[in-house]
């Protein structure tokens, strides 16, 4: 079954639960565009992520979820709040459900981890997860060290459970390639940072948009947490540190309230620019429907073309 067909979707596309941007209003948005939309709960509280999903609900009679961090110090409240709102779909990261797994089943909630390696991905679908989501090392935010193209065939050949993909995907081209390695659907992250509904600072979308092939880096390697963001002096200055052997917390300074900067104020030189390796394909600020529609209407051109080689 295609992700269209298991979440009742127009799109198989799950918009990304970016912390401190994936909004109530930009879930609903994502949703009303016909995608899985869903609200990020990184950053907020339990008070907070009830406020968002009424605001989601105010806006939106689509299919919308929770991205729900599970290191978050309120998870044990949000986990039994997306059971009292009525919330049908969870995507989890930072770890394993199970603890929640009998309360949200029992609701009727679908259970959808993101995982970035193959044993977690065999724990979690023998713990009840409905789905999953394979995650390369492509994406923006906390990455793991596969690539997609390594990553999902595995996930998929490892567990009997529909996987999603995650990570490196912009175009027709490469959703295609996600499709042919057994995914059921994607979930979209850093294309949709320059989409008109997205509500980071425009100065994070130009950002975006200026960004080149080699325009992201990997920090936080050292401490345990490696995040893909975009180079700028705050990035220059961590890595130095961190090659020098610079302890946690005196990295976690120049990190501590770094992506609010730069989602909220645009702040693009010392906060932290999350985003993906695609960000060098993307040129435009389109509508998000505008988004989902090409990259589904491509495909059928890159199928043709893949034809023509057989």
């Amino acid at each position: 079954m295609t992700l269209r067909e298991i979440l009742g979707l127009e799109f198989p596309f799950i918009q990304g639960g970016m912390a401190n941007i994936a909004t109530g209003e930009f879930a609903a948005a994502a949703a009303n565009a016909g995608a899985l939309g869903l609200i990020g709960s990184g950053g907020m509280d339990a008070a907070g992520l009830e406020r968002h999903i009424k605001r989601a609900r105010e806006l939106t009679d689509k299919p919308f979820g929770v991205n729900l961090m599970l290191l978050n110090p309120e998870c044990d409240k949000m986990a039994e709040l997306l059971v009292r709102e009525g919330v049908k779909v969870v995507t989890t990261g930072a770890g394993s459900p199970a603890k929640y797994m009998d309360m949200w089943k029992a609701a009727g909630i679908k259970v959808i981890p993101v995982v970035s390696g193959v044993a977690l991905a065999r724990r979690l679908a023998r713990e009840g997860a409905d789905l999953l989501v394979a995650e390369g090392t492509e994406s923006g935010g906390h990455v793991g060290e596969l690539t997609t193209m390594a990553l999902l065939p595995q996930v998929v050949d490892a567990v009997d459970i529909p996987v999603v993909a995650a990570g490196g995907i912009a175009d027709s081209r490469q959703l295609v390639a996600a499709f042919a390695l057994g995914a059921c659907g994607a979930q979209l992250g850093t294309c949709l940072l320059v989409s008109e509904e997205c509500p980071v600072h425009p100065n994070y979308k130009q950002a975006v948009l200026a960004a080149k092939d080699n325009s992201t880096v990997v920090t936080g390697r050292s401490g345990g947490s490696p995040t893909r963001v975009l180079k700028n002096g705050m990035t220059r200055e961590y890595l130095r540190l961190e090659k020098a052997g610079a302890e946690r917390l005196e990295l976690e300074k120049y990190t501590l309230g770094s992506l609010r900067r730069a989602v909220q104020e645009g702040d693009v030189k010392t906060g932290s620019v999350m985003a993906g390796q695609v960000a060098g394909m993307l040129h435009e600020i389109r509508p998000l429907r505008a988004i989902f529609s090409d990259l589904m209407a491509g495909c059928g051109g890159v199928l043709q073309s893949l034809s023509e080689l057989a």
